[in-house]
């Protein structure tokens, strides 16, 4: 099951997948993973929600358990 997270939560965990960054694009922010480009959001203080967590790991590829073994 997925919980909110908090985006400095996000990072460390995307980076353990491999990911770079994050890097500033417009307007989010982007990690990269080869060729790759995942864009993150910037919550402003915020959580980053379970739903919204759930469309990030479809885009990037990764699967539940993967996230949760980490």
């Amino acid at each position: 099951m997925l919980n909110s997270i908090t985006l400095k939560e996000l990072v460390r965990r995307l980076r353990l997948l491999g990911f770079v960054g994050p890097y500033s694009g417009g307007r989010h922010l982007f990690m990269v993973r080869g060729t790759f480009k995942l864009r993150i959001p910037n919550p402003h203080k915020g959580e980053i929600s379970r739903g919204l967590l759930a469309e990030i790991l479809r885009q990037g590829g990764i699967s539940r358990d993967k996230w949760n073994s980490i």
